[in-house]
């Protein structure tokens, strides 16, 4: 027999908090967030942190703002009180960290939360405390960094909610999760000094510097110097920061930082586009590493998303979308680089050190080139191109399909110099000013020829009617986003239209890809419009067809050149985008300096 079903009634504040503290105090790491993020509204530029256990036992953190009033405090550990935002206007283009007015409510209702505050036209500091679930607001000693600002003490995290507790991990791993979050806001806020303190123990200090200063101080000097510095703006959206040349990439995702108007944030949108802008030169599942900082009208994107605020939804979301990922693309192309690659090098090898990347080199050496000399597609391989291949060479201009390279110039020196000869058939030994030059040929012809398939792609994107459509069971969005996005699928060379009120037809596909699963391939591409505003679909699809065209077409190992083709195939790297590096993400080319060859050999010793 069922039990007597119960009647609806409001829950009591104190359930609330604690059902809302679920939300936004996961473990110690979300209350250091809070903390942070607080201090950082509040103007400050001095943080003190410090932690102990983990934060599980204390959690302290002091700043140098502008401090809360005394008259306001028993507000500050209430819900949904805030002086961030006062009305919907205000809400739909937040520019703080922090708007919802929960975090010090949810902290105070599990744990015993202690905050002491002065302002500058206040005589003393006040402090209130929840100490055993009681409110107490009192005259106190202001012991933070400054003479204004505020210090927040949180001790025993979890103490009225014990079961909570439980769910922690070790120490250990607590700490990491905090220490996670400190890095995060101190790559966002580099204008901020930070302390960061645990068990008693000074481990980290980063004083008040520039952006490219505080990334080498909080991720290494590692980092930055196999990285490309990124700045680009449109109108009011700008986009700055580094990201790791392709041959830096890691197993895993550990290194990607992404900030919204300071804001550090993890977006499905933002992260394929960049993901997408290293599709070329990234090799299986490496994972690139960045920090990137993006601006924009804070009217522009929605960060009343999640109670963790690390979630955004952007207006124009295509738009943002499109913008990272050329910006991106065109800093990996070498438009915007900056900073030199670090080679590959054995620990105990010292003389296979840093090289300027093509684009770099450039800016170093005028150029001048002769009438090209045609550097024959036979002669490199090409008879043993695949038919799809021949299809699309009988079909594309002269000027995409050639594979002219120039003659090596005569009076002008070039950042990969001049072939001195060959190694086993694989490798091409040049000499420049610097030193001695190793070119892998077959890797290097390969992303040349793959780029000049591209711009021919690029040029011609053909439709190929179907003569059978193609139908297949869709979901409502599915049909929603081919019938909204019609001119896009288009563009793109698909005719998508809606056979019956639960499938699709496709009529179209893109020339290039008809071999392939036109349902399977249109599923996708609906699937990643509808998630980012827009596609790379099947542009990787084409460029993995390139991709494989290439590799048939280019020199073969073994096959001897000479010093004449060797010169061009030189030239024709430094003339080509992302010649760098293979369509793997292995690098193409080294560099050894004469004072690295000096030392192998003890010359001037």
């Amino acid at each position: 027999m069922s039990a007597e079903p119960r009647r609806i009634q409001a829950l009591p504040d104190v359930l609330i908090s604690q059902i809302a503290a679920g939300e936004v105090v996961e473990r110690p790491a979300s209350v250091v967030k809070e903390l942070l993020e607080n201090a950082l509204d509040a103007g400050a530029t001095q943080l003190l942190i410090r932690l102990e256990q983990g934060g599980v036992k204390r959690i302290s953190i002091s700043d140098d703002g502008h401090g809360i009033d005394a008259d306001d405090l028993p507000l500050a550990l209430t819900r949904h009180a805030t002086s961030k935002i006062h009305s919907l206007q205000e809400l739909e283009s937040v520019a703080s960290l922090g708007f919802r007015g929960e975090a010090l409510a949810s902290i105070a209702s599990v744990a015993n939360l202690a905050l002491t505050t002065r302002r500058s036209k206040s005589g003393q500091a006040t402090q209130i405390h929840n100490h055993h679930g009681s409110l107490s607001l009192l005259p106190a000693a202001h012991a933070g960094l400054a003479d204004t600002g505020t210090l927040v003490e949180v001790a025993d995290l979890y103490f009225s909610t014990p079961a909570r507790r439980k769910f922690l991990k070790t120490e250990t791993t607590e700490w990491g999760h905090c220490f996670d979050v400190i890095k995060r806001l101190a790559l966002g806020h580099p204008e901020v000094s930070f302390q960061v303190w645990h068990n008693g123990k000074a481990l980290a200090q980063w004083p008040a510097s520039d952006f490219s200063r505080r990334i080498v101080a909080v991720l290494g000097e590692e980092f930055a110097e196999s990285s490309l510095a990124l700045e680009v703006q449109a109108g009011e959206v700008q986009l700055s920061g580094l990201v790791t040349h392709p041959t830096a990439a890691r197993a895993r995702a550990d290194a990607q930082f992404f900030y919204v108007n300071g804001r550090y944030v993890r977006d499905k949108l933002l992260a394929h586009a960049v993901r997408a802008a290293y599709a070329d030169v990234l090799h299986g599942e490496r994972q690139p590493a960045y920090v990137l900082a993006l601006r924009l009208d804070p009217g522009a994107v929605d960060v009343n998303v999640h109670p963790a605020k690390t979630e955004v939804r952007f207006r124009d979301s295509r738009s943002i979308h499109q913008f990272v990922f050329h910006a991106v693309q065109r800093a990996l192309a070498g438009t915007a680089g900056q900073y030199e690659k670090t080679t590959p090098s054995d620990n105990s090898v010292s003389w296979l050190q840093t090289a300027p990347t093509l684009q770099q080199s450039r800016l170093l050496w005028s150029q001048e080139t002769n009438t090209p000399r045609s550097f024959a597609a036979s002669e490199a391989g090409l008879e043993q191109a695949p038919p799809a291949y021949l299809a699309w060479a009988a079909s594309a201009p002269a000027s995409a399909r050639n594979t002219s390279i120039p003659a090596p110039a005569t009076r002008t020196e070039h950042p990969l110099g001049y072939a001195l000869g060959q190694l086993h058939g694989v490798y091409v030994l040049a000499q420049n000013t610097q030193g001695l030059v190793l070119v892998d040929m077959h890797a290097a012809h390969e992303r040349i020829v793959y780029e000049q398939l591209k711009q021919g792609l690029v040029r011609h994107i053909e439709s190929q009617p179907l003569l059978i459509p193609v139908v297949f069971n869709a979901s409502e969005v599915e049909i929603g986003t081919a019938l909204e996005e019609k001119q896009a699928l288009t563009q793109l060379g698909f005719e998508i239209s809606q056979a019956a009120p639960t499938s699709l037809a496709v009529r179209a596909v893109p020339l290039l890809l008809k071999d392939a699963d036109s349902a399977a391939l249109a599923r996708d591409v609906l699937r990643e419009i509808h998630e980012v505003g827009g596609t790379q679909v099947l542009q990787q699809r084409a460029h993995d067809l390139l991709a494989t065209m290439a590799c048939h077409s280019a020199v073969r190992a073994n096959r001897r050149l000479t010093l004449e083709e060797m010169n061009a195939l030189l030239r024709q790297m430094e003339a080509t985008e992302r010649a760098d590096e293979c369509n793997h993400g292995r690098p193409t080319w080294v560099q050894l300096a004469l004072s690295d060859l000096d030392k192998l050999f003890l010359r001037g010793r």
